[in-house]
């Protein structure tokens, strides 16, 4: 008797699913992608992130994603990897990760008050079958009216000197916030999932079939 097209079918075997690659060394972003259940490994990337001149946050964004992933798909040509990049965005110039103390500070005071656009982008590459996909995530961010003493005091309890924007949304920085505008709520933390997700099934991988 043969099925009925409607009827649901079960999963696939996890040993036959397709390999993937995350083309990054961040915490948040092999965090993040762990959240689909997915067997995945890391690569680095090993890109240069320097800004082109007249180059702007988003098109920086777009260009450094896809760098990552071509260049981790140049050395796991059977995987389907994923790259992908965040500028945040105040008044068309870029933030970047500000490394210190100070450079924290000052970032957040220049954010005080004012909106920041974080802009994600995504990309996957699979060699084998010469796919290429990519999608944007922008958010904005308002951030609240602090005191330089709250700001200060914040830096100190998170230290979040590895993030752009100087403040981690999904723990105690969103107490510096104001308002988060968003079609993909996890693309202020580093991998916007829901444009990750449509990437990987147009490149051949379900993330419902193949989840764990």
């Amino acid at each position: 008797m043969s099925m009925p097209s409607n009827a649901p079918t079960a999963a696939p075997a996890a040993s036959a699913a397709p390999r993937l690659v995350l083309g990054s060394t961040s915490r948040y972003r092999r965090e993040l992608l762990g959240r689909l259940r997915l067997p995945f490994e890391c690569a680095d990337p090993a890109v240069d992130e320097g800004r082109l001149p007249a180059e702007s946050p988003a098109d920086m964004a777009t260009r450094l994603a896809l760098a990552k992933a071509r260049a981790v798909a140049a050395r796991h040509p059977d995987a389907i990897v994923i790259g992908s990049d965040q500028v945040a965005d105040l008044d068309g110039e870029p933030l970047g990760k500000p490394g210190t103390h100070a450079r924290a500070l000052a970032q957040l005071h220049a954010m005080r008050g004012r909106a920041v656009l974080f802009h994600t982008a995504v990309a996957v590459v699979r060699p084998a079958t010469g796919h290429t996909g990519q999608a944007m995530a922008t958010v904005q961010v308002r951030f609240g009216q602090h005191s330089d003493a709250l700001l200060d005091h914040y830096l100190r309890l998170e230290q979040p000197y590895d993030c752009a924007g100087s403040a981690k949304c999904e723990t105690l920085g969103i107490a510096l916030l104001g308002a988060i505008e968003s079609d993909d709520p996890t693309a202020l933390i580093g991998l916007p999932l829901i444009h990750t997700c449509a990437l990987l099934r147009a490149a051949g991988l379900e993330p419902l079939a193949w989840a764990r």
